[in-house]
């Protein structure tokens, strides 16, 4: 694995226009990503994961207002990039997305081969029949016969669906693919053959990902490492099996807590209150509120802190903000 990152995201926020004010939907977040290495983005519904992805590849809602910071690939800054040389240079040519809900991701009146092939024909300007050579090698790669590439989507199962989403988002072979949610609408087996799918992908190709996710135990599936969001913020970044085994933010244990267990003697424990709103977030530590931890000084908004080798945690109870109480 290469030493220098291959996306490296600086600062970045995202913000939306409503009635009720502005909404603040990404918030100073500041992570990096090795080319080869899966990262699982984890959270509440509505703390801001979603919106990560779409400021990544710039498919901006029109109440979204501009959105701030930095995203390198490969050292190059991208976020500020006008919107042609980004559709042209980096959407779905160096980052690509699988969208959460794959029967609405795809064109019910095209065939699913045609709408694979697609990519290539804008991004890659191929040829009609390098196209579709490439989109049956594609839909080899995510285990789909290549007979498949005539039919409509509605003919089609929930889960080849899905893997004909991942076929279109990897046919033009791009540096690092985003995965909002991808097997949140499928049943367990489905779900495990995906992951299955991901994971060499991954191996064999050393493709990045960036998965998207509230289900913990999917994440540690695919996962190299962990950045758990909360409110709009990174509250804890850390390897995998850091984050699984030591968790350090005080939200990442009551999550691990609330998780349910094979064996496990105490049932799982559910977090007390509900998230903060984004449009009024509190001054200080955004969970302090459902924090059974919080002290006097969680007034103020606590930064990253390290805790060990690119783990790091945004708490005031972390001995390098202080020490413990």
């Amino acid at each position: 694995m290469a030493d220098a990152p291959l996306m490296e995201i600086e600062d970045l926020g995202l913000s939306y226009a409503t009635e009720q004010g502005t909404l603040r939907a990404v918030d100073g977040v500041d992570l990096a990503l090795h080319r080869g290495e899966a990262l699982a983005v984890l959270g509440e519904s509505g703390c801001g994961k979603s919106s990560l992805a779409k400021t990544l590849l710039r498919t901006l809602p029109r109440n979204a207002y501009p959105p701030t910071g930095q995203l390198r690939l490969q050292g190059r800054e991208v976020l500020g990039l006008p919107e042609e040389r980004f559709r042209r240079e980096v959407r779905w040519v160096r980052i690509a997305l699988v969208m959460q809900a794959a029967m609405n991701a795809l064109n019910p009146v095209v065939r699913v081969g045609e709408q694979v092939a697609e990519p290539l024909r804008i991004h890659r300007r191929a040829s009609r029949r390098q196209a579709r050579q490439r989109a049956a090698e594609a839909f080899e790669e995510v285990g789909i016969p290549t007979d498949f590439l005539r039919r409509y989507p509605h003919e089609l199962s929930g889960g080849m669906r899905q893997r004909a989403v991942l076929a279109m988002a990897l046919v033009t072979e791009p540096d690092l693919v985003l995965l909002d949610e991808p097997t949140s609408a499928l049943d367990v087996l489905t779900q495990a053959s995906i992951m299955n799918v991901l994971k060499r992908i991954k191996h064999e190709r050393g493709v990045s990902f960036v998965f998207i996710t509230h289900d913990v135990a999917t994440a540690s599936e695919l996962a190299d490492r962990v950045a758990l969001m909360y409110a709009g913020q990174v509250v804890e970044a850390a390897s995998a099996r850091a984050f699984f085994d030591e968790p350090a933010h005080p939200y990442s244990r009551l999550l691990m807590a609330a998780v349910p267990r094979l064996h496990q003697e105490r049932p799982p424990s559910p977090i007390p209150g509900r998230p903060p709103s984004l449009l009024d977030p509190p001054a200080g530590c955004r969970f302090a509120e459902r924090c059974p931890w919080a002290f006097e000084r969680c007034g103020e908004p606590p930064p990253m802190a390290p805790c060990g080798e690119r783990h790091h945690a945004r708490c005031w109870l972390h001995p390098g903000l202080g020490g413990e109480r």
